[in-house]
């Protein structure tokens, strides 16, 4: 096979069951508070230590307030969860960066920023989103709560192989086109089941070309078509990235990686279980208009006729029922009346240049709350750093204290019902956001033209 897949994953096979899944190594397991108590009664239960402490991080992020987080969390539900984090790390001896901790964020942003994300590890998190840290040249993914005890336990898991697909998209994207904008397309292409049963392996032009936030941002989206995983072959702009972050490799350490981390790609003779070519000239700005992240279309078209749709898209008049959309229309110039910019997906530095892009000499439109939340206090810190903290609030916008924020409804950041928001997250489930809310997926650009004008913009027109 020759796959890079191939290569990492057989690296780490502690052994094959006959007729059975494969005993996986697993080099780092994050833990949030959401999916991470029942394991740890389970582990007490058992009267059993974690193998290997050292490997495993644990950080609160679902269910954190983005203000005062120095005062007591005011949910009791949630603060009953970020505690028991707390209470459990502390248990086992475990790394926890809490709330107000200058390394505590979003675990998906932070994992790869203090370079504990690393090529060519297996890394796994109690969330599917774990699919992000594959930009990082490495196989993560998301696992149940009981395989988050497995992990504890033995620092293995039981995993039936993945089939491996490769996505090229080559040429170059055009202006206001982001890596967001090249994920809901590939969803939109594939559907969310189309890539049900693989890792993909993302590669050509455009993904060469891409910054390590968008590369982070493409990844972490695998998991909407239904992949186990996606990833990215380690280059030059990930060992850039990677070079001087906190926990990488020094000195004599950082040159043996590097040597090994160089040989992390699919040979010229890698078969792939399914290979599948896009062209970037394609690809424009993108909304999606239904409640699943594959129902969505260039900023410039129609909402499809249902005659269109493949059988596939099961519930079509359901969803658009629930936006409030019909079937032929154009989504250019209706009124919004949330934005937010942030999640796992686009709480990077990058994502709040480009933003402040957009909205530098501009105003926040009247009609819109916006909730801008950095993926870390790292995040946070080189917004003020860089000054763009003055730029957003002189256009009348605030920067709020990382968490998932609004991203999912296990917080106070709730979209009302029957309030429209266009979100850089990865979901749009109904009630995802709010009981009744609806959510727009898009980038921060089209985020940012959305918060100046109060209504579906093109962001082309704004830059």
């Amino acid at each position: 096979m020759n796959t890079l897949f191939d290569k990492i994953w057989d690296k780490h096979v502690v052994q094959i069951v006959d007729d059975g899944p494969t005993q996986l190594y697993i080099d780092r397991l994050y833990c949030h508070e959401v999916t991470s108590p029942q394991a740890f009664d389970g582990m007490r239960a058992r009267g059993l230590k974690c193998f290997r402490p050292e490997q495993i991080i644990c950080m609160p992020d679902h269910n954190t307030p983005t203000h005062d987080q120095d005062k007591p969390i005011e949910d009791p539900v949630s603060k009953k969860q970020v505690d028991a984090l707390e209470q459990n790390a502390r248990d086992f001896g475990l790394t926890h960066f809490g709330m107000m901790h200058p390394s505590n964020g979003i675990i998906h942003v932070v994992g790869p920023e203090k370079g504990l994300s690393l090529p060519g590890m297996t890394i796994v998190c109690g969330d599917s989103h774990t699919s992000t840290h594959g930009a990082m040249g490495a196989v993560a993914f998301g696992i149940g709560t009981s395989e988050v005890e497995m992990v504890m336990a033995s620092q293995c898991i039981l995993q039936q192989k993945p089939k491996s697909m490769r996505i090229t998209i080559n040429g170059q994207l055009g202006k206001g086109v982001t890596a967001k904008d090249v994920a809901l397309y590939l969803m939109a292409q594939l559907t969310t089941s189309g890539a049900t049963g693989y890792f993909v392996e993302y590669a050509g032009d455009v993904v060469t070309a891409m910054s390590m936030e968008g590369r982070l941002t493409l990844c972490n989206l695998s998991i909407e078509m239904g992949a186990r995983g996606g990833f990215i072959a380690p280059d030059e702009t990930t060992f850039n990235y990677i070079k001087g972050k906190e926990y990488a490799p020094k000195g004599a350490d950082w040159d043996k990686a590097l040597a090994y981390w160089k040989t992390l790609k699919s040979g010229d003779d890698a078969v792939f279980d399914k290979e599948l070519s896009y062209d970037a000239a394609d690809i424009e700005p993108r909304i999606t208009y239904g409640t699943n992240p594959g129902m969505g279309i260039g900023i410039t078209e129609n909402i499809p006729l249902t005659s269109h749709l493949s059988p596939l898209s099961i519930g079509f008049e359901k969803a658009l029922q629930y936006m409030g959309f019909k079937a032929g229309e154009k989504l250019l110039g209706k009124k919004i009346d949330y934005v937010f910019l942030g999640a796992c997906t686009n709480g990077r530095i990058e994502d709040f240049r480009v933003f402040a892009s957009i909205v530098k000499g501009r105003k926040k439109a009247d009609n819109v709350v916006a909730w801008l939340v950095p993926g870390s206090w790292a995040v946070r810190k080189q917004i003020e750093d860089e000054g763009l903290d003055k730029v957003l609030e002189a256009a009348g916008f605030e920067i709020r204290q990382p968490g998932c924020s609004a991203c999912l409804a296990m917080n106070d950041d709730k979209v009302p019902a029957g309030k429209y928001a266009v979100s850089t997250s990865n979901r749009n489930f109904e009630g995802r956001q709010g009981p009744g809310a609806r959510t727009i997926l898009a980038s921060p650009l089209v985020a940012a033209a959305a918060a100046v004008t109060g209504v579906i913009t093109d962001p082309r027109d704004l830059l």
